[in-house]
């Protein structure tokens, strides 16, 4: 496997790796990854996953693109893992479970279950705070919402511990992909 100077593009290399990717579609997505630093050029990273982005969506179909992204999560330990597991021990029902979470805030701006049980979990809404993406803030165009799903991925995660249930999710929106227009918005449903 070829070496990279920034972490998040060497995750995504080792993601498309572990989801058995044929190579010489590994190379097409990552093509000039390797040239990347992590500083300076910040513009340069975030032009570079736009492309990277746009490249998994055309070569690969929609269930591999959002396993290799959730697979590129991050900040998956610490203090957020931990409060995590305190939700589950503390709170016997779901419902109580996902008031608990949303109250965290430092997970995601708010969690609801809605009538249909789709949970969803939504960042900031006040249009002050999410016109720009937390993990590429000097994006100045839009990214495809298939770069989002690393972000789908970490609140996948620290929301199955809170809750004590697998979850599969979609990125319904994000600041990112919408140009700043939209927040961050996640569906989750409760895996039988």
């Amino acid at each position: 496997m070829k070496k990279y100077k920034y972490s998040r593009i060497g995750t995504l290399a080792e993601q498309l790796a572990e989801a058995k990717i044929d190579q010489a579609i590994i190379d097409q997505i990552m093509k000039g990854g390797e040239d990347i630093r992590k500083k300076p050029g910040l513009e340069e990273k975030t032009d570079w996953f736009r492309r990277a982005m746009i490249k998994m969506d055309e070569l690969l179909d929609i269930k591999t693109r959002i396993a290799v992204r959730e697979g590129c999560a991050c900040h998956l330990g610490g203090q957020k893992a931990r409060a995590c597991q305190k939700i589950v021990q503390e709170n016997e029902t779901l419902e109580d479970r996902i008031k608990a979470v949303s109250n965290l805030k430092y997970i995601c701006g708010s969690v609801i279950m809605k009538a249909n049980g789709d949970i969803i979990a939504c960042g900031n809404t006040d249009a002050r705070y999410y016109r720009k993406c937390v993990c590429l803030p000097e994006a100045k165009e839009p990214l495809p919402i298939t770069y989002c799903y690393c972000c789908g991925g970490h609140i996948k995660h620290h929301l199955q511990t809170a809750l004590g249930r697998k979850l599969d999710g979609t990125v319904v929106a994000s600041a990112l992909s919408s140009g700043g227009k939209h927040p961050c918005t996640f569906r989750f449903r409760l895996k039988e």
